[in-house]
């Protein structure tokens, strides 16, 4: 079968699946490529993450974790980790982004499910992974004057960025000890919807979740209810924001934690994306900028964020920051 990654065919023949009609569906942001397979009445996902650009140890690490601790993953039904291969349990084609474009009155029950597992999520230990400390978040953060400030033409004080995100973050460093698992990509996009209900409810599971670290509790409903994909009016975001404070007892502390997350990501995903397009030749997610940008901006308003708003007010013109990041070219 043409087009189709060398060793696919072997794997799938010694995994018993041999016969199964093989269809590319589309990626992520990354290297990996995935594949719906159809034998019958029977149907998985062949998951791709070939080394040296991927390695799949890590999505089987999370996945065993999640599902030890009552968390809907994939089931795992054959492995190959030298080559990259995974076949795994198909969750369908819900993913919940795209059922919610067609099903708008069930956002708010989407949501409220959503809400409700990363409270479950934490109430768990925290899983055997690696921390979110200060250097990862200032090698995130980076991303934005590596890759954005470069592309729209702008010399910045790289020095002054990263004394700033010190100043912002260092408070939040003692209130993420013990910490919680962080999926780190907790959005529409990864999660996905097991025959949902017409109200949005119903059971969901968890795709993309290799990249688990232990940090702060913020930091996935951040990356929920801040979606770069997604457009999350200001009123679902403050609702699911109560929700979740009012079944963990978290106090205005912890919103302000939230806006110094929220600027945090929504700066490496500027980044990120200004990468896509200029290393990786992605232009699509170049129309995803302006919206990280606006979400950006309103958390660069809370007061905690004081040292980084003073440093794009000083090397972010404001015609840019106006235009919710200009034009990349």
């Amino acid at each position: 079968m043409s087009g189709l990654p060398e060793g696919l065919q072997e794997f799938l023949a010694n995994a018993g699946w041999g016969e199964g009609r093989v269809d590319p569906i589309a990626g992520d942001a990354s290297f990996r490529r995935y594949f719906r397979i159809t034998d019958g009445d029977r149907k998985a996902m062949l998951m791709h993450a070939p080394p040296p650009e991927e390695d799949p140890g890590p999505f089987l690490h999370v996945g065993r974790w999640l599902t030890d601790c009552g968390h809907r993953a994939p089931q795992v039904y054959a492995e190959d980790s030298v080559n990259g291969w995974i076949l795994l349990e198909d969750f369908g084609q819900d993913r919940m982004r795209d059922w919610l474009d067609d099903n708008p009155g069930g956002e708010e029950g989407a949501y409220c499910t959503a809400i409700d597992a990363l409270v479950e999520l934490h109430r768990c230990k925290p899983g055997p992974f690696g921390p979110y400390d200060m250097a990862t978040y200032q090698r995130e953060a980076a991303l934005f004057i590596e890759w954005y400030c470069p592309a729209i033409g702008l010399s910045v004080d790289e020095k002054g960025y990263h004394a700033a995100w010190d100043r912002v973050l260092s408070p939040l460093l003692d209130r993420q000890r013990p910490g919680v698992t962080v999926l780190r990509d907790y959005h529409a996009e990864n999660i996905m919807l097991l025959d949902p209900l017409a109200d949005g409810t119903g059971e969901q599971g968890l795709i993309d979740f290799q990249d688990a670290l232990i940090g702060h509790r913020a930091y996935d409903l951040v990356s929920l209810l801040q979606d770069a994909r997604r457009d999350v009016s200001s009123g679902l975001e403050r609702r699911m924001l109560d929700r979740y404070l009012a079944k963990t007892g978290e106090d205005n502390v912890f919103e302000a934690d939230y806006a110094r997350l929220g600027a945090q990501r929504n700066a490496k995903i500027v980044g990120i994306f200004s990468r896509l397009r200029k290393r990786d030749n992605k232009q699509r997610y170049l129309a995803f900028i302006p919206r990280v940008w606006e979400a950006m901006e309103r958390d660069l308003k809370h007061e905690a964020l004081g040292p980084v708003t003073a440093w794009f007010d000083s090397n972010i013109p404001r015609e840019i920051r106006d235009a919710y990041g200009g034009d990349i070219q």
